[in-house]
């Protein structure tokens, strides 16, 4: 089998290389580095069923040869990045998703989007079930990527509907792990360095908007599992245990016993989410899939990464 990933120099795109070459795969990377990081890959280069290509999706492409398999993942993912790139995230949601469609057309092969709970907006249904609409501002500062990512829900569904694609279209929840950047501006990260640093962890608003952390390995199987299940429409992977952000802050404190940090409170962001909780009744149901990664084994072997770049 081979597998193009696109994105695949990034913290989940990285994860996903790791997991397709130890099943047998050839992965092709296609990467442009305006997120991803050539040391997430550095130990694979070396395999001969590897391959990077730079090369942003974003324009034309053509990879010689079989494809049976396409991960689209190329984007910018966390509030840090796509803010700062919010024109080349809608162009990689509409147009980078429509050369890695028709790359697919072209090779007959299979194409999994990766799509996101910001599809959901601020939801106003709690749990979010993948046959909620959502409740998203297209104008305000989120909307590059929240909109982005569902234009490319919706193209994905087009070439399934009119081409017979076979399309596949996962939503991701929140995700961490080894690999993920300090400086990213998502939550877990933002207080696991201003732990290991020393300072204070920057809580907006009174920290009582939620989350559902889901660790990596976790995601990425839910991942491998959906792309060989014969099923289109989109499907919620994340991990349903909902904690506070002002929780979370006080469990990395009291990681490291002897750290002084303490809690400090800064105004909410415009649209920020104030509740996120996967309903994943369709991911246990057709896929046998949950998450089996408790959190505070995840959060020490992601501390332990951190501190080991910091």
């Amino acid at each position: 089998m081979r597998t193009v990933i696109t994105g695949g120099a990034g913290f989940v795109g990285s994860h996903l290389c790791e997991r397709f070459l130890a099943e047998g795969h050839e992965v092709v990377v296609v990467d442009n580095l305006l997120t991803g990081n050539l040391d997430n890959i550095d130990h694979l280069r070396s395999k001969k069923a590897f391959t990077f290509l730079l090369h942003n999706i974003s324009e034309p492409i053509q990879i010689d040869g079989p494809v049976d398999n396409i991960l689209h993942f190329a984007s910018p993912a966390s509030p840090a990045d796509y803010l700062a790139h919010p024109i080349p995230t809608l162009k990689v949601g509409s147009l980078g998703t429509h050369n890695a469609l028709g790359l697919a057309k072209a090779k007959d092969a299979r194409i999994l989007l990766a799509s996101t709970s910001e599809v959901y907006g601020d939801p106003e249904v709690h749990p979010q079930r993948e046959d909620y609409w959502g409740n998203v501002n297209p104008i305000g500062p989120r909307g590059c990527y929240d909109e982005a990512k569902r234009f490319a829900e919706a193209i994905t569904m087009a070439y399934h509907r009119y081409h017979g694609v076979k399309t596949r279209i996962v939503r991701i929840f929140n995700t961490y792990g080894p690999r993920m950047r300090l400086n990213d501006g998502r939550v877990l990260p933002a207080f696991m360095g201003q732990v290991l640093r020393g300072e204070d962890l920057t809580v907006f608003g009174e920290g009582q908007q939620t989350r559902s952390f889901c660790y990596v390995t976790d995601l990425v199987d839910g991942i491998y599992r959906l792309l060989h299940c014969d099923f289109s429409e989109p499907v919620n992977i994340g991990n349903p245990v909902e904690i506070t952000v002002l929780e979370l802050a006080k469990e990395i404190i009291e990681m490291i016993p002897e750290s002084k940090s303490k809690i400090i409170y800064n105004p909410l962001p415009q649209d920020d989410p104030k509740r996120r909780k996967p309903d994943i009744t369709r991911a246990q149901t057709l896929l046998g899939w949950e998450p089996t990664i408790e959190r505070a084994d995840g959060l020490q072997r992601t501390l332990e990464y951190f501190r080991s770049v910091l």
